[in-house]
């Protein structure tokens, strides 16, 4: 559930105290991106901070994007950042280190995935637990038990996975 796991990563962030969160985003032809950021959207309407289109930021969400979004952010003063995945999230967290941001004192950070590279990088990520494997297994049961005429595909509802929210040291403030 993307929308639910982009207004808890906002939601977090605001509860931590940031006022001014910049999400970077993908393409939004993409449902993924799309619900993400509706998911932002969302949590902001709730918690009666203003949505400000410069403050989405739309890119490949490469590593040379998460640099380039960090001095958007930094222009921008914002206060906090919901990445939608951890590669970007993590050049871009190593770039607002490299000029002068403390994570999270300054900055408040939360990713996408539950990569590898969340743990790595200090301060540890706050990531969205992402199980794509087991969405793919998933998939394939569901696909094999329609071929073999076990379900009826055309009978069953959405798989909604949840996906909880990892809080670890680049976004806690408020203890």
């Amino acid at each position: 559930n993307n929308e639910a796991a982009g207004y808890n990563v906002t939601k977090h962030l605001i509860e931590q105290g940031a006022k001014k969160i910049v999400h970077i985003t993908g393409n939004q032809l993409s449902n993924v991106y799309r619900e993400r950021l509706a998911g932002y959207k969302r949590a902001l309407t709730t918690f009666n901070l203003p949505f400000d289109q410069a403050q989405v930021l739309i890119n490949d969400l490469s590593e040379a994007a998460g640099i380039q979004a960090a001095h958007t952010i930094i222009n921008l003063k914002a206060d906090g950042v919901f990445v939608a995945n951890d590669h970007c999230a993590a050049s871009c967290m190593h770039e607002l280190k490299h000029s002068g941001r403390r994570i999270p004192e300054d900055i408040l950070i939360a990713g996408f995935n539950n990569d590898m590279i969340s743990l790595i990088v200090d301060p540890a990520l706050t990531t969205v637990d992402y199980p794509g494997l087991q969405m793919g297994e998933l998939a394939a049961k569901n696909l094999l038990a329609h071929i073999e005429k076990r379900i009826d595909i055309n009978l069953t509802a959405n798989i909604i996975i949840k996906t909880p929210l990892l809080i670890r040291q680049s976004s806690v403030r408020n203890k």
